[in-house]
């Protein structure tokens, strides 16, 4: 719920600095670009602090090396809000993190059908977890593709 949270905020924030004049904000797909930056990077920093072994308890155990996996997530998650916010790589970074989400989501099913715990708090239900999901992946998908 913290990164869907992030999400709005920055989307918000980026917004009203476009309102009050900054340019590159100006444009809503500029600003949910640096919003999804945000929550992707926050998201990311998960995977190696505090919550990390939270994050190896959710890859299924059919899947095997499971840090290695959670380790590479964060990267990508990093490379993919950096390639948000250079115009050139948006479409490119985009079209990975969608691709990641719909990777990952796996683990997510996981931790929601074992009530696994995620910071000491239980995972989210499947139901508001996959809404979540698919809020993340069309916000993706305007961030970058349908020019308005």
């Amino acid at each position: 719920m913290i990164p869907l949270c992030a999400l709005v905020a920055g989307f918000v924030l980026f917004l009203l600095l476009g309102h009050f004049g900054v340019l590159y904000f100006q444009g809503w797909q500029h600003s949910l670009r640096a919003a999804l930056g945000i929550m992707f990077l926050l998201t990311a920093s998960a995977h190696w602090g505090r919550r990390r072994p939270d994050l190896i308890a959710m890859v299924p155990p059919s899947l095997s090396r499971a840090p290695m996996l959670v380790t590479l997530t964060g990267i990508a998650e990093i490379a993919g809000a950096i390639g948000l916010q250079i115009p050139a790589f948006a479409s490119l970074a985009a079209l990975g993190l969608f691709l990641m989400l719909i990777a990952i989501f796996p683990a997510n099913v996981f931790a929601a059908r074992h009530q696994l715990t995620f910071g000491g708090r239980s995972a989210p239900a499947l139901v508001p977890r996959t809404l979540i999901q698919i809020i993340f992946l069309v916000a993706l998908y305007f961030a970058v593709f349908p020019r308005l």
